[in-house]
C-alpha cells in the first residue's frame, strides 16, 4: 500500500533526510567554532586587528539558516508522512469492506459483527498509528547511525566509550517485544469480544428489555472489561519493566563520555569543541532509545492487528463466478432443483437430501414443511447465496453455477420474514436495489405492496428517515417497505419467504393478487399461512429436506396425511400488526409496543 503513494511518501523521507542531516551538521559546525574562537590567534573571540571574528559570525548565519530550513523541510515531511498514513487507513478501510462484499453468506453465519467491526476500526487504527510513527522513528534510526560515524571521524575510543551500553538496550528491547507481540493480539482480540457485546446488546436492546436481562448483560460486559483490563494491564506492566532500562542506558553513555572525555580534554587529546560536539552526538543517540519502547509497542500491536486483517483478507470467498460465466438475459422464469444436497457446515447435518423440483415459468408454487425441513434453504440456494454439494438449479436450463452473481440476482428476487431497513428515508430503502429510480416508480411500487397509504400518513411521507434497522415501524410496516422494494426492481423470478407473516390477510390477499402486476414470471411463496397458500398454482410438501409430495390443495389435503398435519400445525390466521389501524395517521410511525 506505501508503494500506492509511493511519490509523496518517498518524497517525504527524503525532506526528513536532509532535515537530519542538518540536525546532525549544527554540533560539528558549533566544535569548528569553539575550536576556532578558543584558538591562539583569538581572543575572547576578537581577532588581533580588533575587529569580530569574521569566523564566528559566518557560523552564526550558518546554523540559523540549517535552523530555518530544517523547521521548513520538518513541517512539511511531517505532513506527507502524516497524509500518507491516513491516505493508506482510508484505502485499507476501503479494500477491507470491498473484501467483506465479496465474501460469501458462509463467513458471515461463523463470525460474529463485532469481531469485523473491530477489525475494520481498531486493528486498522493500529496500523495507521504504526504508518504514522514508524517513518518518523526511524529517520531517528538513521540519526543514529549518521552521528556515530561523525563520532567515530572525531575520536575512536570515546565513540565506543558512548555506545557501550547500547547491546544492553538491544537484549532488553528484545525482550519487550518478546512479551508485547502476544499480548498485542490479546488486546486486540479482547477488544473485539467486547465491541461484539456492545454490538449484540445494541441490536438487541428490545429482547435484553423484554426479558428485564439488563443487569445479565452488564455483567457479560464487565466480564469482557475485566478480560481486556487484565491484557492492557499485563502489556502496561511489561513496558513499565522494561521502557526505564531502555531509555537510561544510553544515559549512561553520556556520564562515561564526560568522564572520560574530560580527562581526554586535560591531559589535551581532544579539543573543548569535540567534547561538546560529542556530548551533543550521545544526546542524539539517546533520541532513538526514548522512542524505542514506543516504536516496539506499536510495532506489535500494528503486527498484530495486521495479522488479524489478513485473516480477512487470506479469507476466499466461497461462492465466486466461475471464468465463462455468462449473464442471465431476460429469462423466462423456468426453475428446476435437480437431486440437490446441501449442508452449511461439513460437519453438519444434511439440510437438503436429494430436492428435486421442477417449476414452470409463470408458475406460483408454494413450499410448505415442518419447522427445519429446508424451505428458506431453498430460497438461499436459488439466489446462490450458497453453493450446493451435489446436484444442480437451473434457471431456463442454465445451472445458476454458470451465469453470473450479478445478473442471476436481478433476476432473482429474494424478500425474506425478517424485513431489514437502513437508517435512511423510506424512499431511498424502496430505492435501494434500483438507486436513483423516480418518485412516481417508487410510490407505484409502495402501492402494490399496499404500503403507500401508511407512509404518505407519515410527517415526512416518503422523505421519512426510519431509525436503525426500521424499529420506528411496526412489523407490518417493515414487511411492506422491503415488499415494495423487490417489487421495484421488477425481478422475473420472485421468492417470498414468509414475507407476509405480520400482514392480516386481507392486506396479504391485496398485495398476492397484484404480484404479477410487478412483472415477475415465477413466483415462490414459502408459506406458513393458510391464506398464502391458497394463492399458489401449486403446493410442494417439503419433509427431511425432500419434496415429499406436490399437487393441488385439495388433492394433497385428502392423499398426505403429512400435509394434514403440517397445516393442522400452522393454526389459525391470527391477527398480526398490520390488523391494527396503520393506516391511522396517528398510529403512524409508532411501533408494535407503542399502538398495544
Amino acid at each position: 500500500m506505501v508503494l500506492a503513494h509511493r511519490i509523496l511518501f518517498f518524497g517525504s523521507m527524503a525532506l526528513a533526510l536532509i532535515a537530519m542531516l542538518g540536525q546532525v551538521a549544527i554540533p560539528a559546525l558549533v566544535r569548528a567554532a569553539i575550536d576556532g574562537a578558543l584558538a591562539p590567534q583569538a581572543v575572547d573571540g576578537v581577532t588581533p586587528d580588533g575587529g569580530l571574528s569574521n569566523r564566528l559570525w559566518f557560523f552564526v548565519v550558518i546554523i540559523v539558516a540549517i535552523g530555518v530550513v530544517r523547521g521548513v523541510l520538518t513541517a512539511a515531511y511531517r505532513f506527507g508522512l502524516y497524509r500518507t498514513a491516513f491516505d493508506i487507513d482510508s484505502d485499507l478501510r476501503t479494500l477491507l469492506y470491498e473484501h467483506l462484499t465479496t465474501l460469501s453468506f458462509s463467513f458471515f453465519d461463523r463470525t460474529q459483527s463485532g469481531q469485523v467491526i473491530s477489525r475494520a476500526n481498531s486493528d486498522i487504527r493500529s496500523v495507521q498509528m504504526f504508518l504514522t510513527f514508524a517513518p518518523l522513528m526511524s529517520v531517528t534510526g538513521v540519526m543514529f547511525v549518521v552521528s556515530i560515524v561523525f563520532m567515530l571521524s572525531i575520536h575512536v575510543p570515546l565513540t565506543i566509550v558512548a555506545v557501550l551500553p547500547l547491546p544492553g538496550v538491544y537484549l532488553v528491547g528484545k525482550r519487550l517485544r518478546d512479551q508485547v507481540f502476544p499480548l498485542s493480539w490479546i488486546v486486540q482480540a479482547r477488544t473485539a469480544d467486547m465491541s461484539t457485546v456492545v454490538d449484540e446488546n445494541i441490536n438487541g436492546v428490545r429482547v435484553v428489555r423484554s426479558f428485564a436481562a439488563e443487569r445479565a448483560q452488564i455483567n457479560e460486559m464487565a466480564k469482557a472489561a475485566t478480560r481486556l483490563r487484565w491484557a492492557g494491564v499485563r502489556t502496561v506492566d511489561a513496558r513499565a519493566r522494561h521502557n526505564p532500562i531502555i531509555e537510561n542506558l544510553p544515559r549512561l553513555g553520556m556520564l562515561l563520555v564526560l568522564t572520560y572525555g574530560g580527562w581526554l580534554v586535560i591531559d589535551g587529546q581532544v579539543t573543548e569543541g569535540s567534547l561538546f560536539a560529542f556530548t551533543a552526538y550521545v544526546t542524539m543517540l539517546q533520541a532513538p532509545f526514548r522512542t524505542f519502547g514506543l516504536f516496539l509497542m506499536l510495532g506489535q500491536r500494528a503486527r498484530a492487528s495486521a495479522d488479524r486483517i489478513y485473516e480477512i483478507f487470506d479469507t476466499e470467498p466461497e461462492v465466486v463466478d466461475r471464468p465463462d460465466a455468462v449473464p442471465l438475459v431476460e429469462p423466462s422464469g423456468s426453475i428446476e432443483f435437480d437431486d440437490v444436497s446441501f449442508r452449511y457446515r461439513d460437519d453438519g447435518p444434511l439440510v437438503l437430501d436429494g430436492f428435486s423440483i421442477q417449476i414452470s415459468a409463470g408458475e406460483t408454487v408454494a413450499i410448505v414443511g415442518r419447522t427445519g425441513s429446508g424451505k428458506s434453504t431453498i430460497a438461499r440456494l436459488l439466489a446462490r447465496f450458497y453453493d450446493v454439494d451435489d446436484g444442480a438449479i437451473r434457471i431456463d436450463g442454465a445451472d445458476v453455477r454458470d451465469v453470473t452473481q450479478l445478473s442471476l440476482r436481478h433476476a432473482v428476487g429474494v424478500v425474506a420474514d425478517d424485513p431489514f431497513l437502513f437508517s435512511v428515508s423510506l424512499a431511498g430503502n424502496i430505492a435501494y436495489g434500483a438507486p436513483g429510480s423516480p418518485r412516481p416508480e417508487i410510490e407505484l411500487a409502495a402501492k402494490r405492496a399496499d404500503a403507500h397509504d401508511f407512509i404518505s400518513s407519515l410527517p415526512a411521507g416518503y422523505d421519512e428517515v426510519v431509525g436503525e434497522r426500521g424499529y420506528t415501524l411496526s412489523g407490518g410496516q417493515r414487511q411492506r417497505v422491503t415488499l415494495a422494494r423487490a417489487f421495484l426492481t421488477k425481478p422475473r423470478i420472485l421468492v417470498l419467504d414468509d414475507a407476509t407473516s405480520a400482514l392480516d390477510v386481507a392486506v396479504e390477499q391485496r398485495i398476492l393478487d397484484g404480484l404479477r402486476e410487478v412483472g415477475a414470471a415465477t413466483i415462490i411463496l414459502i408459506a406458513h399461512r393458510m391464506s398464502t397458500i391458497a394463492a399458489a398454482d401449486r403446493v410442494v410438501l417439503v419433509e427431511n429436506g425432500r419434496v415429499l409430495a406436490s399437487g393441488l390443495h385439495h388433492q394433497l389435503l385428502a392423499s398426505e396425511p403429512v400435509y394434514a398435519e403440517v397445516l393442522a400445525n400452522l393454526g389459525d390466521d391470527e391477527p398480526h400488526d398490520d390488523d391494527e389501524p396503520d393506516d391511522d395517521p396517528a398510529m403512524a410511525g409508532l411501533t408494535t409496543e407503542d399502538r398495544r
